[in-house]
């Protein structure tokens, strides 16, 4: 017998309140890196805005679980389906909002958000996470340059 996945309690209106601010945020980011007028972004923005919340409502009333991620994700696929009325209008609209100034927000606060077992983990491995932590990046970057490198030679563009 399966065992239930204890769904998470969502308040809807703390997260109405962050994504607003992570949207601010990105509304701004997307005016100083993209140099798309937020006037031009902000409808885009709110479709975005709109779907993460739609996304969420689902979550809560679902009669089965799924992460909140997985809802948004189909609901937004579903929105933007080349056969529905609703993709050209949308498509349009998000096309102002750079994905770049989207992540920045998300990133910043990915990376200042250190839990408590984080830190004991970092503690308990000492100076040996440092060393794995560069092989890692350096091997990242490296696989990555490669990989760049094999398909633009492969395309004739370099």
């Amino acid at each position: 017998m399966m065992e239930k996945i204890a769904r998470p309690q969502i308040d809807l209106l703390d997260h109405l309140v962050v994504v607003t601010i992570v949207c601010l945020v990105a509304l701004v980011g997307n005016q100083l890196g993209a140099k798309i007028d937020i006037l031009a972004a902000l409808p885009g923005m709110l479709i975005l805005l709109g779907m993460v919340m739609a996304g969420l409502v689902v979550t809560k009333i679902a009669p089965f679980y799924l992460p909140s991620v997985a809802w948004i994700a189909l609901i937004s696929t579903i929105l933007t389906l080349p056969w529905l009325p609703t993709s050209a209008p949308i498509i349009a609209q998000v096309g102002h909002v750079n994905v770049l100034s989207l992540a920045t927000p998300v990133l910043a606060y990915a990376g200042l958000a250190i839990t408590k077992r984080e830190l004991d983990v970092y503690k308990s491995s000492g100076w040996k996470i440092i060393i794995v932590a560069l092989l890692v990046f350096f091997a990242t970057f490296v696989g990555s340059a490669l990989i760049a490198e094999v398909i633009l030679k492969a395309q004739g563009l370099i």
